[in-house]
Formats: C-alpha cells, structure tokens, sequence
C-alpha cells in the first residue's frame, strides 16, 4: 500500500506497534447514532468519550473535579476509542490519507486555561500514529458539561481512501 505522497508507505498499523499502543475494543453508542459514517473520501466520527467498556473511566470538570493531567488522560482514552472506530470501520487505519480536523470539547470549570495542554494529548497521538504530514487543524472548546459527565469528548473528520 502507497500513500497518497507516493513514496511512503502507510504504516499507522506499524507505528502503533513500535509506540506499544493496543486499541480498545471498538466503542459502542450511547444513543441513537453510530461511531463513523464515511462519504466520499471523508470519515466523520462521532464524539468519542473517555469511555471503557462502555463506561466513562473519568467523571467530572477540569479545575474543580480533575486537573490537567487527568484531562490529558482522558482525551487519549477518547482519542483511542477514535482510532478503534476509525480501524472498525475502515479495516485498517492505513487508510487514513489525513486528520483533516480534531475538535475537543473540554468539561472546565472556573479559571482552568489549559484547555490546550489537555487538548494536545489527542493531536501528539494523532501525529505520532499517523505521522507529521497528517496533522489535522484544531478547535478546543471549554464547556459546562458533557455527556455521561465525562471531562472530554473528541470530534474527528479524516480523509481516507476512496
């Protein structure tokens, strides 16, 4: 298999070999929705919470019941959960040309700024799996809160193989 480059060849299924990395079964919804529709040459994933086994592992807001680090955890729990949907539905995660866009939604409360910081722990892994080139732009939004009470809730659109 060829990347879209031309000379490279896909190798995100390697690269979470090499990192240690073992994807979580794939997520379930927790609604009336699914994970990931593709059309065209796009996937759009849906919302991924820190969830495990179909259970949030982390409850509550930055800056009053968590701090940054256990955000941090929780948006690469959730970012996970994005790359195990993204591998159900596609057969491989080689077939992911390019992040076109990451948005984190972020549970805060009070004076917590490092929305950022917290937000950073999807795109390092992003770019770690899928390589620099693949970078994707980035929103980070500090809301009140988020389903099931979790701290995060990570948004992807990629573009993949026709």
């Amino acid at each position: 298999m060829v990347s879209p480059k031309g000379s490279q060849p896909a190798n995100a299924e390697r690269r979470l070999q090499e990192l240690g990395i073992e994807l979580p079964p794939p997520p379930t919804p927790f609604g009336a929705y699914v994970e990931a529709v593709q059309t065209g040459n796009l996937l759009f994933l849906s919302g991924m919470l820190p969830a495990v086994g179909h259970e949030p592992k982390f409850v509550g807001r930055l800056g009053k019941e968590l701090d940054a680090k256990a955000g941090r955890e929780a948006v690469r729990i959730a970012a996970l959960n994005v790359l195990s949907a993204t591998k159900q539905k596609l057969g491989s995660i080689d077939k992911v040309t390019c992040v076109v866009r990451l948005c984190v939604y972020l549970a805060t409360h009070g004076d917590f700024f490092d929305q950022p910081k917290v937000a950073d722990a999807a795109s390092e892994l992003f770019r770690d799996v899928f390589g620099e080139d693949k970078t994707s732009v980035r929103m980070v939004l500090g809301v009140a809160s988020l389903p099931l009470g979790v701290p995060a809730v990570v948004e992807v659109i990629m573009e993949v193989e026709a």
